[in-house]
């Protein structure tokens, strides 16, 4: 049997006291644009690293490269994790920061640049918190295309390069909230698309959510730009319609699968023709060789630290 993903430290979601909504234009990081970086020459698959920001630096994701031509091991690196929210008074949801996770959003010239500068992207994951509220139980299109705002904005203001969807841990039917129904997630995503037409926008493929990409003759699918397994160690293929070249059936966590398996995983990534590596929980230890173990494999190099 798959084991549920995350071994993830929940207080990214727990963390319910740190009520941060979205507060436009009271914080003095702004969303310019990092300079350009130079197009990376690597051959291969997408690397993809979350990190929980509640514990860990998302500047290691840029302390790794391949030691044959120097390019980045990690291309995305998504911040884990934003909320949603909900309020019972105004019935609603709403985007939560938590303390760690607006450390990184205020800071982002320290946090975020130089990883952009390097030409790694900087994409947002958003999850669901005990609360009732997800992707898939907005019970409008009125109300999903306000929260999809609320992410646009975010990534305008913060300069990220999109958002990741992770359908956990929403609790749906808290607070008086409804039960998943099949227009929420179609609304959600149309409208973050429609505001972002040149972001990222990211599946991770669990949840109510994740099964719901078709309503009233409209599939969303095609308006993702990647979607992943998430359960780690293991070999699922998304079941989303989206070319290999956007998938990644490999997952694993970085120190919490062996090396073996994160080398196999690589390995077939090639063989069969996928285009993205995911992996979670990079931390501020030298991974150098579990790294390595996956680098070999999808680009023909080791990976080198730079603490």
């Amino acid at each position: 049997m798959f084991t549920l993903v995350r071994s993830r430290v929940r207080t990214a979601a727990l963390a319910l006291s740190a009520v941060a909504a979205l507060a436009f234009g009271t914080t003095a990081t702004t969303g310019a644009a990092a300079a350009p970086a130079p197009a990376p020459t690597k051959q291969g698959p997408t690397s993809v690293a979350y990190v929980e920001v509640n514990n860990n630096s998302m500047l290691n994701v840029g302390k790794y490269t391949l030691a044959n031509g120097g390019d980045n091991v990690f291309d995305v690196a998504v911040i884990f994790a934003a909320n949603i929210n909900y309020d019972a008074g105004k019935k609603e949801a709403y985007l939560h920061f938590n303390e760690n996770v607006q450390r990184v959003l205020d800071n982002a010239d320290t946090e975020i640049r130089p990883l952009q500068q390097k030409g790694i992207k900087v994409v947002l994951s958003v999850l669901g918190n005990h609360q009732g509220a997800g992707f898939a139980n907005f019970p409008s299109q009125q109300a999903a295309s306000a929260f999809a705002k609320q992410m646009s904005d975010t990534v305008t203001k913060y300069g990220l390069d999109g958002i990741d969807f992770d359908d956990e841990y929403a609790e749906y039917g808290n607070n008086g909230t409804g039960q998943p129904n099949d227009s929420s997630f179609v609304h959600l995503v149309t409208a973050l698309r429609a505001n972002m037409p040149d972001k990222i926008i990211s599946l991770y493929n669990i949840g109510p959510a994740a099964s719901r990409l078709s309503y009233g003759g409209v599939d969303v699918s095609s308006k993702f730009d990647y979607a992943w397994n998430p359960y780690y160690g293991t070999w699922q293929v998304p079941g989303i319609a989206l070319p290999k070249s956007k998938l990644s059936p490999a997952a694993v966590e970085i120190g919490g699968t062996s090396q073996s398996t994160a080398a196999d995983l690589a390995r077939r990534t090639v063989s069969e023709g996928y285009g993205v590596y995911l992996t979670y929980n990079l931390d501020g230890s030298d991974r150098s060789a579990d790294v390595s173990a996956f680098t070999r494999e999808l680009y023909g190099s080791d990976a080198v630290y730079a603490p």
